[in-house]
């Protein structure tokens, strides 16, 4: 017999408002669903809006499972300014007249920038140096460089050029892998074009299988907690299925282990009732799981 555990399991997709921190978001939560068992998927930034992922009472175990290596985003880079948090919320440090750019410029700028690229995460991200993180170590004032890694933009279009005085604003959309900073490819675009740049607006569209489409907002919920997707539809959409008998599922959700059927990837094994009884993961001749989302004693 499922519990409340169960029940009110799953994940909330929330549409982010901007000056909100992601544990802003949680604590939100904490109250919303009068849980402690919540977690988040993936920061955002206080400026940016859009998809976060939050996981519910026993939905916080799939988040670490979740394939979130993708993401999209829309912005807005301003060229003609750079500022030293690469985004507009940072004191401007130059200021360069863009007028001049030419659009094809800016066109070949972004090309450089798509595709496999090392890229140099902004000093104000949560990338840690010798064990504290870079914002803190920024706001202390302590100089330092951080090492450039490899990404990947696999898209990168420009669907507005607006041009104002100096200034020169592109609203882009961004598909990227995860541990791509938007706020870098703005700085990196300006500084290509000898102008300088900064990202002044930012929204998450996407997150893997996540996408706006999915979101609620926070105020909307003050009634009536509700969640995007239940533990079940969550494990369906992110992982493939594997259909098992109820014999089956009785094992697997005691511990015991399934025969594998050769695949690599990890999977959620579904019941005859449509649950979602354990994510797997073959190893030599057993199916074992990984995370058992309806234990005997929950089902």
């Amino acid at each position: 017999m499922a519990d409340a555990s169960i029940e009110n399991a799953g994940l909330l997709i929330v549409d982010k408002d901007a000056g909100m921190t992601s544990h802003d978001v949680v604590s939100r939560c904490r109250k919303l669903f009068n849980t402690r068992r919540v977690g988040h998927a993936g920061t955002l930034d206080p400026m940016a809006t859009g998809v976060l992922v939050i996981g519910i009472e026993r939905a916080t175990k799939l988040l670490g499972l979740l394939s979130l290596t993708t993401k999209s985003y829309s912005a807005t880079i301003r060229l003609g300014a750079s500022t030293d948090t690469d985004d507009r919320e940072g004191e401007i440090l130059t200021r360069t007249d863009a007028s001049h750019v030419t659009d094809d410029q800016i066109a070949a700028g972004v090309a450089d920038l798509t595709g496999d690229i090392q890229q140099v995460p902004a000093k104000v991200s949560a990338i840690k140096v010798d064990g504290r993180r870079a914002h803190n170590l920024v706001r202390a004032g302590a100089e330092f460089d951080l090492e450039a890694r490899p990404v990947t933009v696999s898209r990168f279009d420009i669907r507005e050029t607006r041009r104002e005085d100096a200034y020169i604003d592109l609203d882009v959309e961004v598909d990227c892998s995860s541990g791509t900073y938007i706020r870098s490819l703005a700085r990196d675009l300006g500084a290509a074009l000898g102008v300088g740049g900064h990202l002044t607006a930012l929204r998450r569209t996407a997150v893997g299988p996540f996408t706006l489409e999915h979101t609620r907002r926070l105020e909307d919920l003050t009634d009536g907690p509700e969640l995007s997707l239940t533990i079940d539809e969550a494990a369906k959409l992110s992982f493939p299925h594997r259909d098992i008998d109820d014999d089956e599922a009785e094992s697997i959700s005691q511990g015991r282990w399934l025969t594998p059927v050769g695949r690599k990837e990890v999977y959620v094994v579904i019941d005859p009732a449509g649950q979602a009884i354990a994510l797997v993961q073959e190893k030599g001749r057993r199916a074992g799981s990984v995370m058992v989302v309806r234990p005997a004693t929950l089902r």
